[in-house]
């Protein structure tokens, strides 16, 4: 039996109003539905998952001392009525407590909350909501097949933090036909609503969605990775000049108890179970992760399985790979004796190149410049095996 831990915990609502014609997320309209796994029957299973989940991992030897964070992602998690988000949450916390101030999150649209519904979640134990604001301006959220009016955004914005919510907003930069202009409006529409996080992601066109299909048949441009590098310059110029500090390459916060402590989480390797179709979970480097309909996933669990679709045991190589690409990308930096001491030469080169700060090098620690975030993915790559 292994010591009691903590963990971290992410339930996935598959459920979108719309697709959006970017998103590669595992997530299913209402008429891509059918055969099981319906909005309706969805936190019944979820919480059948838990039970199963709790009882697989107890018969593996591990305990479970409390849960740290809790993160309802999608998906729209607010598609679903408040108080089934509620239940799913008290019926996991009914299974391992909740630790003391433990960051409780749920994702959700600007269209897919109320007033009502924020006071509902906030009672019921969550403690923020990060809301896909994406753009402010409307010819960029119609090119991303988003449907909500953006005049919406601070409305709800002020509504959850009446709730007594702490109140992320997401945006994504490098949208087809965006110019620089359309992001600094975007930039400076979320900092007015005056919020402690912000995320700003830039636009991964991947190879399934229909975005995709759009640059193919060329009604799309392709964005050009100078652009997208003065757009990241002008996300980071606006968030330090309004009081918020880079923590992780895409992400800024207030202080560091606005940090997202749940991705943070993710990006230093712990463990956190993952509820819902297609999630996946860690433990101990034994990664694991659920078939993807919900329908099989509702079948599944019927017949009392878990809806586990395949799982493995990640190599001690490939861990080390993973925690230099998460935890190079926090403002936290990584530990230099971490680096393969093979490798270790190429911290040097990129301190000279201006990529990583010599000032943290010198105390042991790899911390990218801006112009290394801009590059990390190329530094990374110089200190992997």
């Amino acid at each position: 039996m292994s010591a009691p831990r903590s963990l971290s915990a992410y339930i996935h609502v598959p459920f979108c109003a719309v697709r959006c014609g970017y998103c590669d997320f595992n997530t299913y309209t209402h008429a891509e539905l059918g055969g099981g796994g319906s909005q309706a029957e969805y936190a019944d299973n979820a919480m059948a998952e838990m039970d199963l989940t709790l009882a697989a991992d107890r018969a593996a030897g591990y305990e479970y001392e409390d849960i740290s964070t809790v993160f309802f992602g999608g998906g729209t998690p607010t598609l679903l009525p408040a108080d089934d988000l509620v239940r799913m949450l008290d019926h996991l916390r009914s299974l391992i407590p909740l630790a003391d101030g433990a960051e409780v999150t749920t994702e959700a649209n600007p269209d897919s909350v109320t007033r009502a519904s924020l006071s509902r979640l906030a009672d019921g134990g969550i403690t923020r909501v990060s809301i896909g604001m994406q753009s402010a301006v409307p010819s960029v959220l119609a090119t991303l097949d988003r449907t909500h009016d953006p005049e919406r955004v601070p409305q709800v914005v002020q509504w959850a933090k009446d709730a007594g919510l702490q109140v992320s907003l997401d945006l994504i930069y490098g949208t087809p036909g965006e110019t620089l202009a359309d992001v600094e409006t975007s930039v400076r529409a979320a900092l007015a609503c005056e919020v402690d996080h912000l995320s700003a992601y830039s636009l991964i066109i991947e190879g399934n969605t229909a975005m995709a299909r759009q640059l193919r048949r060329g009604e799309l441009e392709a964005p050009d990775p100078d652009d997208m590098a003065d757009k990241y310059e002008l996300v980071d110029d606006l968030t330090r000049e309004a009081g918020l500090s880079w923590y992780e390459v895409s992400n800024f916060a207030r202080t560091p108890e606005h940090r997202s402590r749940h991705n943070l989480a993710y990006w230093r390797g712990a463990d956190w179970w993952g509820i819902g179709p297609g999630a996946h979970r860690h433990r101990d480097g034994l990664r694991a992760w659920n078939v993807k309909h919900p329908s099989r996933y509702a079948r599944m669990l019927a017949a009392g399985e878990l809806p586990v679709a395949d799982s493995e045991q990640v190599a001690a190589q490939d861990r080390l790979v993973e925690r230099i690409m998460l935890e190079l990308r926090i403002a936290d930096g990584l530990l230099v004796e971490v680096v393969p001491a093979e490798q270790r030469a190429m911290l040097e080169v990129h301190r000279d190149r201006g990529h990583l700060e010599a000032e943290a090098l010198a105390a042991g620690r790899a911390v990218l410049t801006r112009s290394g975030r801009l590059l990390a993915d190329a530094v990374i790559r110089d200190l992997v095996p």
